[in-house]
């Protein structure tokens, strides 16, 4: 495989924009990335663009306001971790030596899509789902669990929301930009016992794009690249959290394998963008992504590690709480944070001087599998 590097990036701000086609603020993600890299539409050979709610030939209708055409472009929907599976085939595809410069692009507009005031339905064939074990339901019983197992409580898991709410103030892309204190987050509505209101990620519209290109090309653009290190994407685990249903397996083996790829450890990861649908499951990430070890994740928000300016800051974008959460946007937009934070272009939320970020993203949590998909990037300069 050849080495393959970012030379642009951009997002959309994240937030409710019904009055906005998904194709609109898709292209202006591209547009972003585009201006970021000095790259031209003649310079795109392919693209990848993910999409979950918005109809078909999304990218091609994307790519058509960026004036970028008579190219391949593929449509992909992988839920939550359809952006990043976006990346991971653009990464691939340069790679292997297919194609030389590709872009990258995830899009949602949850409000203008047939589930909006809705909870995401079951898919079909999920027969626990649609005898109402929804997400959130499944979510609450495994916090439940992790709750029990490890002896932590409510207000320790609020510290997460804390965290990542107050690093959304910094971030100008993000749907939230309100802090909140412990208390707040605990008192908050009631969604699904044990999770609360302020414990949880909001529906939200919004794109994000990257350029990606073979390393001896880099110099043709005036980003310094930023190295794409390890790229791992890994379907179901049809046995179901076997450890814990607050564990997840498919995780802990998605970054075993890009840690191997990589050449690196756990150890090494200066920054970090993970999937946090719900205040707990960041805890619980940092167990399975080997930043700390089983039931030992809650020391790390206590003592402040993942906080901007501790040892190891995770989500300094805000995360999925305070961020947003557009479906297939997400695993984009957490390339993009990390290659801010890499570059040192991250402004008020930047993470002192990271040289290697990880990336981490789930999608299709259904209850039947343990996901539908997870998704491991190891980006460094």
């Amino acid at each position: 495989m050849r080495e393959v590097v970012v030379v642009g990036v951009g997002s959309t701000v994240f937030g409710k924009f019904p009055e906005r086609r998904p194709d609109e603020l898709g292209a202006e993600a591209v547009r972003r990335a585009m201006d970021d890299a000095g790259a031209e539409p003649e310079d795109i050979q392919f693209a990848y663009s993910a999409n979950l709610y918005g109809g078909m030939v999304i990218g091609q209708a994307i790519l058509r306001e960026c004036r970028i055409t008579n190219l391949e472009i593929t449509n992909v929907e992988n839920a939550c971790a359809g952006g990043a599976t976006a990346f991971r085939k653009a990464w691939y595809d340069i790679g292997s030596g297919l194609y030389d410069i590709g872009l990258a692009v995830g899009v949602e507009s949850i409000t203008t899509s047939s589930i909006v005031g809705k909870l995401i339905p079951p898919a079909k064939g999920d027969l626990a789902g649609e005898l109402g074990m929804n997400m959130v339901g499944r979510w609450a019983m495994a916090q439940r669990r992790y709750m029990e197992e490890n002896g932590v409580s409510l207000q320790q898991i609020a510290k997460v929301a804390v965290k990542n709410r107050r690093n959304g103030c910094l971030n100008p892309y993000s749907q939230y930009q309100k802090e909140y204190t412990i208390d707040e987050v605990v008192n908050s509505r009631m969604i699904c016992d044990p999770i609360t209101l302020l414990q949880c990620c909001p529906n939200s519209d919004g794109g994000a794009a990257a350029i990606l290109c073979s390393a001896d090309l880099a110099p043709k653009f005036k980003r310094k690249p930023v190295k794409v290190i390890a790229s791992v994407v890994k379907s179901g685990d049809y046995l179901y959290r076997s450890r814990s249903i607050g564990f997840s397996e498919m995780t802990a083996r998605s970054v075993k394998e890009a840690y191997e790829m990589a050449g690196l450890g756990p150890e090494d990861i200066d920054v970090c963008e993970l999937h946090d649908p719900f205040s707990y499951t960041e805890l619980a990430h940092y167990e399975e992504l080997g930043f700390a070890k089983p039931g030992e994740g809650v020391r790390l928000i206590e003592e402040g590690v993942t906080q901007i300016g501790g040892k190891l800051p995770v989500n300094p974008s805000g995360g999925l709480e305070s961020k947003g959460h557009p479906v297939s946007a997400t695993g984009v937009a957490q390339i993009a944070e990390l290659v801010w934070q890499l570059r040192g272009e991250a402004g008020k939320r930047q993470a002192g001087n990271p040289k290697v970020g990880l990336a981490h993203v789930l999608g299709g949590e259904v209850t039947e599998l343990e996901s539908g998909a997870c998704s491991i990037h190891i980006l460094g300069r």
